[in-house]
């Protein structure tokens, strides 16, 4: 008998072992589900045998799979999902935790209930951690990715993630994530936008943990470097596009003569721990929109 879900977990140096554990603590017939892992070109083997080990003690069935080189993170999602042997895949991230001992079941009862086509249960962070440099990630992350479900149903599409998504597999056959897409930002929005006009979206309480927040230099790098990506975005959906503040944000600074020149003074600001963190954020937003402006000429 095929599993009615399918668990994908794409890894790139992350050891996703600590979901997985958690995982197998759901309390679900064994039968229907299985969860599929990728190891996407780490080249570690002392990584690798510490995931085989883990799968190799796991109660739900579980498969590693792996790549020798890095394909990025769509490419190995598509990949994954070609696997998979269930009508409805959940993708989850490496560096994420299971909290709630229902969380497979809440998906289980959506895909019962045959009401959608794509579930996004969202996410949330932990409250506090040892290392300071992942403040401004945390705050940044309660204020526009850890929203409840009724919030982000309002803007479905712009509040959809590919970690701790559930979609029907036939919807990523005809609509799979774009693998032009390239390093960090918008392949899963891009995705939402072109899918959700034609399939059912629904957004439920459901949050995963997510355990790995970047650090202040890896934001900064991450922001600086998404522009084509944001580019490709706005060039596939620009009725959407516009809707959102960072659009106008960015249209803005295209008309401002050598608004890069901030981008100096505006990274000094967010590396300033001593600043209230609401302030680090507001420049990172910034520096974030002068390398977008730039991408859009």
């Amino acid at each position: 008998m095929s599993p009615q879900l399918s668990i994908l977990v794409p890894f790139y140096r992350d050891d996703p072992s600590p979901l997985l554990r958690s995982l197998d603590t759901q309390d679900v017939d064994t039968g229907r589900i299985e969860i599929r892992i990728m190891d996407d070109g780490t080249g570690d083997p002392s990584l690798t045998e510490r995931v085989a080990a883990t799968v190799a003690q796991m109660r739900l069935p579980t498969h590693l799979h792996s790549a020798e080189t890095n394909r990025g993170r769509s490419a190995t999602r598509n990949a994954l999902q070609q696997n998979a042997r269930a009508d409805w895949v959940l993708f989850l991230d490496a560096d994420m935790r299971i909290d709630h001992p229902d969380f497979l079941s809440r998906y289980l009862d959506r895909i019962d209930a045959n009401d959608c086509d794509i579930v996004f249960g969202g996410f949330d962070v932990e409250d506090h951690a040892d290392d300071r440099d992942t403040d401004l990630h945390r705050v940044l992350s309660h204020s526009s990715d850890c929203l409840s479900a009724e919030h982000r149903a309002r803007n479905g599409a712009q509040h959809v993630a590919s970690s701790n998504l559930c979609v029907r597999r036939s919807v990523l056959e005809a609509q799979p994530f774009d693998p032009a897409f390239q390093g960090w930002g918008w392949e899963d929005s891009e995705w939402a936008a072109r899918v959700s006009s034609t399939h059912r979206l629904r957004h439920i309480d459901n949050p995963a943990v997510h355990l790995g927040l970047e650090t202040t230099e890896t934001l900064l790098s991450r922001f600086a470097s998404s522009g084509p990506n944001y580019r490709r975005y706005v060039q596939a959906h620009p009725t959407l596009a516009e809707t959102l503040p960072l659009f106008k944000i960015v249209t803005r600074l295209r008309h401002v003569p050598g608004h890069a020149l901030a981008r100096l003074p505006l990274r000094s600001l967010v590396r300033m721990h001593a600043l209230p963190t609401r302030l680090r954020v507001l420049a990172l937003k910034l520096w974030r929109a002068s390398h977008y402006a730039e991408a859009m000429k």
